[in-house]
């Protein structure tokens, strides 16, 4: 069933066009990712289908009514249905006094509690921590209306999307399948676009080189002898000049293919940033950071007592834990080394905080990063490059910068600084997916040693190979992986998270045939495809009424 339909929008800032959509349908099967680039106009998307940003051209129309789950709001009064209060623990709780995790958590269900046709969804798992966030992807994948969200938590893309929808340069291209699948294909296309290019290349040279050589040739044609007689003259200037002619056409039509040739641009490619860690000095010693018998509480509030551990020389360590349990107030008490944390003797710790407090806003952010770089101007200029800072960007002072441009600058500064040691807390807040490979890239190829705190499964997977949990007011260490972790611990809910993954595959099913059937003209495959989307929804619905139960 069709939710929504967008036709022929525009909107413009100034002269600049910055989002186009000439027709995008939206279902109500639709579990839809948006992805772009910090400022691609993610959110003004979802601010044009909610109606608070109005288009200069074209025209939106839905058939529902919609909820709108934004990043940054004020809490209102409401009506939350009883059963979402106790899912997502917030009774007796007030407003006034709740956590940042808490108010997100309060956001999603009021905004379930309204049996709305359509979701759209800012960053919805800001601030959750993984119970939360599993818990929230239930719930989507329960809801039986379409969804439009915009995420950075790329597993949370994974799991809930059956579509795709890019922002670039300001127009919108739909991939089907989930975050995977998009990588998948955008792949397929940065190697089509590759092959093009050098098929373009070895093209142009070919005719340039034509060109010159019958050029050459035009150019070498003899002028008439003085001593030939007149008649033999006027042959030997006939000939040549139609000889001449003859070449000149010929440059000319090889002139105007290379002009219909265009101009094609190689496919962007994002190098790793590999940077020399030898500069920095090692940490001789096995184990960078020891902890004994470390305790903390708040009043009557224990996070962790007679808790012990090890970060070792080398490593990448995940830290991880539910919200309040004390995962930012540990990063703090080993920056200063408080009773029972010890750090080797040659540790120099840089440290990201949320407050991206390493900027001075008075300075741009070559001159922020040259403050402290122990490499010279043309790597330091490199590094921001790779983290798709442009040319431009890097003489902005640093009060200007947006969220995710003060991450990036904040990265750069700590990387290319005198540190052996780098603790990061939440470095993905703000980033857009592509910046968060950009730096999941450079962190893979940094040899030194990595503590960091971080709700993205994904980046943790992808960056881990030690965990530090904290869990029954006791810190704890795993030495492995963050899958091999998962698997050590999951828990029983196996039977629910069965049916979600049947009903996520049947209504991914639901949108190819629906997909098929609009673009159809032959009545017999209308017929084929019209059976097949009522099978596949009579098995949807029976999941359904399964979920609704739990």
């Amino acid at each position: 069933m069709l939710v929504l339909e967008i036709k022929n929008l525009k909107k413009y800032f100034g002269d600049r066009l910055i989002i186009k959509i000439n027709n995008l349908k939206i279902y109500s099967e639709d579990k839809i990712g948006i992805v772009g680039l910090n400022g691609s106009g993610k959110t003004t998307l979802l601010n044009f289908i909610y109606g608070i940003t109005k288009p200069d051209e074209g025209y939106i129309k839905a058939y529902g009514t919609i909820s709108y789950i934004k990043q940054f709001e004020d809490l209102d009064e409401a009506y939350v249905d009883a059963k979402y209060l106790s899912k997502f623990e917030l009774k007796n709780k007030k407003a006034t006094y709740m956590s940042g995790g808490e108010k997100t958590k309060l956001k999603l269900a009021q905004t379930l509690s309204k049996n709305s046709k359509l979701i759209l969804a800012d960053e919805p798992t800001s601030n959750l921590d993984f119970e939360s966030i599993d818990l929230l992807y239930r719930e989507f994948m329960k809801f039986d209306g379409s969804l439009v969200l915009v995420s950075h938590d790329r597993d949370f893309l994974d799991k809930v999307c059956n579509k795709i929808i890019e922002i670039e340069e300001g127009n919108i291209k739909v991939y089907e399948g989930n975050y995977s699948k998009y990588k998948e294909q955008k792949e397929i296309e940065r190697k089509t676009e590759n092959l093009e290019y050098e098929k373009y290349i070895t093209e142009k040279k070919k005719l340039e080189k034509a060109v010159f050589h019958i050029s050459n040739k035009s150019n070498k044609i003899r002028k008439t002898p003085k001593r030939m007689g007149n008649s033999e003259a006027r042959l030997h200037k006939m000939g040549n000049q139609n000889a001449k002619k003859t070449l000149d056409k010929t440059i000319k039509a090889l002139e105007t293919k290379l002009e219909r040739l265009g101009q094609k641009e190689k496919a962007k490619e994002i190098e790793n940033i590999k940077v020399d860690f030898s500069k920095k000095g090692d940490i001789y010693s096995r184990i960078a950071i020891n902890a004994e018998n470390i305790n903390k509480s708040f009043g009557d509030k224990v996070l962790f007592k007679n808790s012990s551990f090890q970060i070792y020389n080398g490593s990448k360590t995940a830290l991880i834990g539910n919200n309040g349990a004390g995962k930012t107030t540990l990063v703090k008490m080993i920056l200063e080394e408080n009773k029972g944390i010890t750090l080797s003797k040659n540790v120099k710790i840089g440290y990201f905080s949320q407050e991206l407090e390493i900027l001075d806003n008075e300075k741009t952010i070559i001159e922020n990063i040259m403050d402290s770089s122990i490499y010279d101007e043309t790597f330091s200029r490199t590094i921001l490059s790779r983290l798709l800072f442009n040319m431009e960007d890097i003489h902005k002072k640093a009060a200007v910068l947006s969220g995710g441009e003060k991450v990036k600058a904040s990265f750069a500064k700590i990387i290319l600084s005198d540190f052996n040691l780098l603790i990061f807390d939440e470095p993905t807040n703000y980033l857009d997916v592509y910046s968060i490979e950009v730096i999941e890239k450079a962190l893979q190829e940094y040899e030194g040693t990595i503590l960091f705190v971080s709700h993205d499964k994904k980046f943790i997977e992808n960056i881990a190979d030690n965990i530090l949990y904290i869990e029954n007011q006791e810190i704890k260490s795993f030495l492995g992986s963050f899958k091999e972790f998962k698997e050590s611990s999951e828990k029983d809910t196996e039977i629910e998270i069965s049916l979600i993954e049947k009903k996520a595959v049947l209504e991914y099913k639901l949108t190819e045939v629906l997909s098929k059937l609009s673009i159809t003209s032959k009545d017999e495959e209308k017929e084929i495809l019209d059976e097949e989307y009522k099978g596949i929804l009579k098995e949807l619905n029976k999941i359904r009424e399964s979920l609704k139960t739990n």
